[in-house]
């Protein structure tokens, strides 16, 4: 692993900072940006498709306003989806394309968008029913011998997709939906399957996606009250608790913080230096599922 591009917790999820949600100005970019440096925040994730195509050129605006920040950033994006949109007319459905062509051209793109000529991290959006392994192989050791990427992943695979590709080139992240309130990876073999490949998952909606924000939600009134006892225990907040939760598995689940606040990434910064004990991970696992263990 190249040591100038390491990826620390936690990753600034830029999906909703442009059209797609807050719409920020390239003023407001370049503030978030600094705002998350200034606090040891220096990952930043993307894709291709955010804001409907949008998102990199508008971020990218801010950094060729001030290029120097970019050596201080670890910038992530992925590719591989198709989407229907006014501004990609060619597209007749949405549709997942991994071909060599595609992926090369999509890394150009984002390289042209962000001001840069490397990505710090590729990922590869979702598992593709058509995917080449020795294709997609092949544009990735390119890409890297280019200088183009530095380090490349996956995004959603399940493990016998991720071992397709690793037949065949090196996968150093799986970006997974991980939460207390989506436990499937801690059971089905992901988070093992990580471990085993010395694979660092990094988890999207790592809160839940919101979902810890509606008291209708069946176990909200239990993970938030356990969580709560727990924060008074070591001195912080809830979303520090509920993070603090990911980071204790052996695994160096990397959380993907989806916010347009920095004060949420300014709490997820401070969990990333809380150790629960073991027992009290057990607690919140319990008031997630509604059963001790067996």
């Amino acid at each position: 692993m190249n040591t100038a591009s390491v990826i620390k917790a936690p990753v600034a999820g830029c999906m909703r900072w442009g059209k797609w949600g807050a719409g920020f100005s390239t003023a407001e970019y370049r503030q978030m940006i600094e705002d998350c440096l200034e606090n040891g925040i220096t990952a930043f994730d993307h894709a291709d498709i955010y804001g409907d195509y949008t998102t990199e050129a508008e971020f990218g605006a801010a950094l060729k306003e001030a290029p120097s920040l970019r050596a201080h950033l670890r910038i992530i994006s992925k590719c591989g989806i198709q989407m229907l949109t006014e501004n990609r007319p060619a597209h007749q459905v949405k549709s997942y394309n991994t071909s060599a062509q595609h992926i090369i051209s999509s890394v150009e793109q984002s390289l042209e968008h962000f001001g840069t000529d490397h990505l710090d991290l590729l990922l590869i959006h979702r598992p593709d029913p058509l995917m080449n392994p020795v294709e997609v192989a092949g544009a990735i050791e390119l890409l890297k011998q280019q200088g183009k990427i530095l380090q490349f992943g996956v995004s959603n695979f399940h493990p016998h997709q991720v071992e397709t590709l690793l037949k065949y080139t090196r996968i150093e992240y799986n970006q997974l939906e991980i939460s207390i309130l989506h436990l499937p990876p801690f059971t089905n073999g992901m988070l093992d399957h990580c471990m085993q490949y010395q694979i660092v998952p990094m988890a999207w909606a790592p809160l839940g996606g919101g979902i810890l924000n509606d008291d209708s939600h069946p176990r909200f009134r239990s993970i938030v009250s356990t969580a709560t006892l727990l924060a008074e225990k070591y001195e912080t907040g809830v979303n520090e608790i509920l993070l603090a939760w990911l980071h204790r598995h052996p695994s160096g689940i990397l959380p993907v913080i989806g916010t347009t606040k920095i004060e949420r990434l300014i709490q997820a910064k401070n969990a990333a230096g809380i150790l629960l004990e073991r027992e009290d991970w057990f607690k919140l696992l319990a008031a997630s599922t509604g059963e001790e263990v067996a």
